[in-house]
């Protein structure tokens, strides 16, 4: 049985657009697990400002591609309106997607 991949997404939003970010983040968050998504969490970092993280789960690698390619595309109707938002556009939404390890794990 394959575990399931965890996602991170790292990215700084323009200060002025806090307020509206915001409230997309609200919708983006809802409609995650339509693409599999789970245990869905989202994040402001204390230390430095406008950062923001969000970590899901999804079950396969090619879950994990497909989201990556829509969350950096400005042709999505949803994900595609937080884009100009993030400092630096599409290229500066860093995605990463990690394998639990299990302690003793020597692979």
């Amino acid at each position: 049985m394959t575990q399931s991949l965890q996602i991170f997404i790292e990215y700084k939003i323009k200060k002025e657009t806090i307020n509206e970010y915001e409230q997309v983040m609200k919708e983006i968050l809802q409609e995650l697990p339509s693409y599999e998504a789970s245990n869905i969490e989202w994040f402001v970092a204390s230390d430095q400002p406008y950062l923001y993280v969000e970590m899901f789960e999804v079950p396969t690698t090619s879950h994990y591609h497909v989201l990556k390619k829509l969350r950096q595309s400005e042709d999505h109707r949803l994900f595609g309106i937080i884009i100009p938002m993030v400092e630096g556009g599409a290229s500066a939404i860093h995605c990463w997607a990690f394998e639990r390890k299990k302690q003793g794990d020597q692979s």
